[in-house]
């Protein structure tokens, strides 16, 4: 049997280093990958406290906490429907410590109404999940003497321009909603843009607006308040919690269906 060379016999002395190594490298990397998230997450709703979203945040939010195992900071970053937060999400560093909670009004429609959006939709923000589809309600101060979509619609159409509806903002889902409302029924009311939701209902509860096209969160609490008047919601079906109320296509505008996300 002959003998070993010096540079066999080094041989499998390297190999086991290099397999090593290797497994070190791997043990690294999924270590790395298990640590995150390490510290809390803020998330950005880039809507004022009591809107749509930042109702859903608020229940989904701490759900998600629990699953991941660390504290989530909601912040409210709004304005310029919902561009403000939006855009500092979108400036944020790339490590998943920063989560955007926003919607189909923001991400949606705004890239085919503004020109100069400080943010791309597409490129700037890599998507983490559907969260929830949120139905409309078509909402009245108790001053507007209609109890149904048609009586509402007859009511517009008597007094052309002196309605006033509220939206959470230009661009956003609430203002595309009246204004297809508006398209569709021929009816004539003036737009009236607010902050998000929140500023907008309260301003319609005080009487200052009198129609709403809002989400059934923002909504709901305020009809079963008598504070509100819902007359319909903008889904194709009824609602399951409210079975009452028929949608708005079913009450005199057919075909009218609006759902955001």
């Amino acid at each position: 049997m002959s003998k070993l060379s010096p540079t066999s016999r080094s041989r499998p002395a390297t190999v086991s280093w290099a397999a090593g190594s290797l497994l070190f490298l791997f043990a690294a990397v999924e270590a790395a990958a298990q640590a995150y998230p390490s510290h809390a997450i803020r998330m950005v709703v880039p809507w004022p406290p009591g809107g749509g979203s930042d109702v859903i945040a608020r229940i989904f939010v701490p759900k998600l906490s629990d699953a991941i195992g660390q504290p989530i900071i909601i912040d409210n970053k709004s304005g310029a429907n919902g561009n403000i937060g939006t855009e500092y999400v979108a400036r944020s560093a790339p490590d998943g410590y920063t989560l955007l909670f926003n919607g189909s009004g923001t991400l949606a429609i705004g890239p085919g109404l503004f020109t100069n959006l400080p943010f791309d939709p597409v490129a700037d923000f890599a998507p983490v999940s559907m969260v929830v589809l949120q139905p409309h309600l078509l909402a009245v101060h108790p001053s507007v003497p209609a109890k149904t979509v048609r009586e509402f619609i007859a009511v517009a159409k008597s007094a052309p321009g002196k309605l006033n509806y509220a939206s959470s903002g230009n661009g956003s889902l609430s203002h595309l909603a009246g204004e297809i409302f508006k398209t569709t029924t021929g009816v004539n009311m003036s737009h009236v843009p607010y902050k998000g939701a929140a500023p907008a209902i309260i301003d319609l509860i005080a009487g200052q607006v009198q129609v709403v096209f809002s989400s059934s969160p923002s909504i709901m609490p305020h009809v079963a308040r008598n504070k509100l008047r819902a007359l319909g919601v903008t889904t194709a079906k009824r609602m399951s919690t409210l079975p009452e109320l028929p949608t708005v296509a079913e009450a005199g505008v057919p075909g009218f269906v609006v759902i955001g996300w």
